[in-house]
């Protein structure tokens, strides 16, 4: 399993949100960083790389 980071942010820049998680696939980290970004209410600025750097979700 890779490890995946899941970094959310504040207009002002502050982080709202930075939490680590297992995926299997890409998709699987892609589904679960977006299920995490619902239950916690986010829609703002957010990011979601995997332990080698590859961005996996974005949204400015």
């Amino acid at each position: 399993m890779k490890v995946y980071v899941l970094t959310a942010f504040a207009k002002d820049g502050a982080k709202l949100l930075e939490e680590s998680f297992e995926a299997m696939t890409e998709a699987e980290a892609k589904q679960r960083g977006e299920e995490i970004l619902q239950q916690n209410d986010i829609t703002q600025t957010y990011r979601c790389t995997s332990s080698s750097g590859k961005l996996i979700l974005f949204h400015a």
